[in-house]
Parts: structure tokens; C-alpha cells; sequence
């Protein structure tokens, strides 16, 4: 569960695309994750980042030694080897680990993708790419994370305070 929770976090995918996700879809020559048939019924590429990729690679090892993982297929196998991990799983996952961290507040899979998206925002990622990130067609559905990252609001300069005094 700590790889597939990892990738919703590291990648900034929905749970659905995380379940769906094959061995096969992951690019560790680009560095990029393979979503088929993500929100829209389209296929984008997510991010890979390093620790992402060694967790992949740990959980691969793992999962080749206890016959879990098949040759291409799924990346996260449910009870079933020949059945995806399923999207009540993953977030049954969640809610174990932020009962375990002992956080109180309501906690989804989705969480961790309105995070990534808010801590990149707060990293000064411009919104345009964190839009193709998440593989939103409209900026306006980006938008939303942005009124979560007040501290961005707070360290802006206004173009009046640019201006030598008169």
C-alpha cells in the first residue's frame, strides 16, 4: 500500500488511475507514468520522481517474490493477482495509515492528490503545468487547489510597491 499511496501522492493521480495502473506503465527511461484512460476516457503521462521509482522498484521486488506481480500485469494486484487492487482498498489503505499517524480529519485518496497539486503550487510551480500534471482540461478546474496555498498570496508584491517613492 505504501507504493501505491506514494505514486497517488508522488504522481498526483486519482485513485482510479492508480488502481488501473500496469507494470508495463511505467517508464523509468523518461521518468514518466503511463495513465490509460484516465477522467475523460484520456491517456496522459504523470510524473515518476526518483523516490517514486525506488519505491516501485522495492515494491516490484516484493511483489515478484510473493507471486503477486505478473508479467505485465497490474502494478497494484488486488486478492486476486489477475484483479486490480481495488479503489475502496486503496482508500481503506489511507484511512489506516492517517488513523496509524495518529491525524484526525478526514482523509481520502483524494487528499493526496489535492496536496500534491497544493504543494507544488507553494514550490512556485507555474499552474499551467500543474493543470497537465493532473490532466485537467480547463484551468479553471486547476484553480482550485490555488485557494489552499495562502502563503503564495501572502509573499507577492504588488507592482505599486516596485515603484521608488514619490
Amino acid at each position: 500500500h505504501q507504493a501505491a499511496l506514494s505514486v497517488a501522492y508522488g504522481a498526483g493521480l486519482r485513485a482510479s488511475e492508480v488502481c488501473r495502473l500496469k507494470v508495463g506503465d511505467v517508464d523509468s527511461q523518461r521518468m514518466a507514468l503511463r495513465v490509460e484512460q484516465g477522467k475523460g476516457a484520456k491517456d496522459r503521462y504523470a510524473m515518476l520522481s526518483p523516490v517514486v521509482l525506488a519505491r516501485l522498484r522495492s515494491w516490484w521486488r516484493v511483489g515478484r517474490a510473493q507471486g503477486k506481480m505478473l508479467p505485465g500485469g497490474w502494478l497494484f494486484p488486488g486478492m486476486d493477482p489477475m484483479d486490480p487492487l481495488t479503489i475502496r482498498q486503496l482508500n481503506r489503505a489511507v484511512h489506516d495509515a492517517a488513523s496509524a499517524a495518529g491525524i484526525a480529519k478526514r482523509v481520502t485518496t483524494h487528499t493526496l492528490r489535492h496536496s500534491f497539486a497544493t504543494h507544488l503550487l507553494e514550490r512556485k510551480v507555474d499552474i499551467r503545468v500543474i493543470q497537465v500534471l493532473l490532466g485537467h482540461k480547463k484551468l479553471e478546474t486547476t484553480s482550485i487547489y490555488a485557494h489552499v496555498a495562502t502563503d503564495l498570496l501572502r509573499e507577492v508584491i504588488g507592482p505599486l510597491e516596485e515603484l521608488p517613492p514619490s
